[in-house]
């Protein structure tokens, strides 16, 4: 009886020291997320003023802002000259935040104008490594794809080599799912694909969701035109453990080169992508197919 009682006390014990290790990490992870927010705050009023000085304490040295015009600036280039922001200050504008361990991405909108800020946390605190602003519907495009069958890059072939074990992982994850949307299949796709998937392009009217791609995949099959993706020209990756940002360039078959944000996570043990904003460079040449 007394060692029943025993053991029934260590596992009591064990069970609060359970509960209180999970709480901490909980209220760890809120306050992460309201760092995140506050910083994030800050440097929207400091670019919505100009104020380079604010700004620049902000920036990773990696930082990239991309413009509703699809003008990519580097660090140096943003304090050269800071933006003007599509949504200036943002008062009123919608704002979202998911954070995936040290990186935490913010999503503002209003109307057809949005932006996905991607901060990721180094030991000085938050800084923001990627600026991806996207104004819906600016370019047009048809409901059928590219009216291209075949996928050689990025399906089978790229222009980047993975440095590690998870951009290579990431790498075959993305093929996988450009595979199936080349094949107007949604259920190849759809496992590379987070449920809270998020993508914004200049030649979507509205925010897609998953359910709204394996839609459109769906309806791409019944009219059996050509989707295959816009072969990649450039990228970089930047690892986060369970998380990788990647920044790309890619030249459709016909149109204008694209900027693209994407943040691919780690869940039960495969990489899948959670965002994806597009930008269309507004000034660059259109390629004819």
């Amino acid at each position: 009886m007394i060692r029943t009682a025993s053991t029934a006390l260590v596992i009591g014990v064990l069970f609060v020291c359970t509960l209180a290790f999970v709480s901490s990490k909980s209220a760890a992870a809120a306050g992460d997320d309201q760092d995140a927010l506050q910083t994030d705050h800050d440097l929207v009023q400091a670019a919505a003023k100009g104020d380079k000085a604010t700004v620049g304490k902000l920036l990773d040295t990696d930082a990239t802002w991309t413009d509703e015009d699809g003008r990519n600036r580097t660090r140096t280039q943003i304090l050269g000259s800071v933006p003007s922001p599509a949504l200036g200050n943002e008062a009123g504008a919608e704002v979202h935040q998911r954070t995936y361990g040290p990186v935490s991405a913010v999503m503002a909108g209003r109307d057809k104008i949005h932006v996905l800020r991607i901060w990721v946390k180094r030991s000085a605190g938050w800084r923001l490594l990627v600026y991806h602003e996207v104004a819906l519907g600016r370019q047009t495009s048809g409901p059928t794809g590219s009216e291209v069958k075949d996928c050689e890059n990025p399906c089978k072939t790229l222009p980047y080599k993975p440095r590690n074990e998870a951009e290579q992982a990431v790498v075959a994850s993305w093929q996988a799912l450009e595979t199936g949307v080349t094949n107007h299949d949604a259920a190849a796709w759809s496992p590379h694909i987070a449920d809270e998937f998020t993508m914004l392009s200049s030649t979507n009217d509205h925010p897609m969701t998953k359910a709204d791609r394996i839609a459109t995949l769906n309806l791409q099959k019944q009219t059996g035109r050509g989707s295959a993706p816009s072969p990649l020209v450039s990228a970089q990756m930047f690892d986060f453990g369970d998380a990788i940002v990647m920044t790309c360039l890619h030249q459709p078959y016909s149109g204008k080169p694209v900027h693209v944000s994407r943040l691919w996570i780690k869940r039960d043990g495969h990489w899948i992508m959670s965002i994806s904003y597009q930008t269309t460079i507004q000034d660059a040449p259109a390629k004819v197919s």
